[in-house]
């Protein structure tokens, strides 16, 4: 390969204006980056329900390990979408609940576990048939 198309592949564009805000400041990334791991939506949907104590997280939400737990109220805590309370008991009571923009997360969470619910089934025949179309066919032996 030569140094010309070396250079021209590796050439990094000015950032791109077409996305879903027109720029790259509307935020997306930071929410897409926040929802896409793998517990933060199981917390916030199990939240949605009302206020949680740690362990009432930890049994609702199966797989979730106490330090992962523990990142992600962290983390939600930080972007401002879940509350921390804790009070001066002994042992230590700590709760969680979703602030205001975390139940306005919340409702668009839920909407879109209702859509998955409702189009799970049509979703399934159309990888079925999607599959079945993209089946190579056997050669036949010479």
């Amino acid at each position: 390969m030569s140094v010309a198309n070396t250079a021209v592949s590796s050439q990094v564009g000015p950032p791109a204006s077409n996305g879903p805000c027109g720029d790259d400041h509307c935020g997306i990334r930071d929410v897409l980056d926040r929802l896409g791991d793998r517990w933060t939506v199981l917390v916030i949907v199990e939240l949605s329900k009302g206020v949680r104590r740690f362990r009432e997280l930890e049994r609702a939400i199966p797989g979730i390990s106490q330090r992962m737990l523990t990142l992600t109220t962290k983390r939600l805590c930080r972007d401002g979408l879940v509350q921390r309370t804790a009070y001066p008991t002994i042992p230590p009571q700590v709760d969680y609940r979703l602030t205001p923009m975390g139940r306005s997360l919340a409702e668009m969470v839920n909407a879109l576990a209702d859509w998955s619910r409702d189009h799970m089934d049509a979703m399934a025949d159309a990888r079925a048939d999607w599959d079945a179309e993209q089946e190579v066919p056997q050669h036949s032996p010479r």
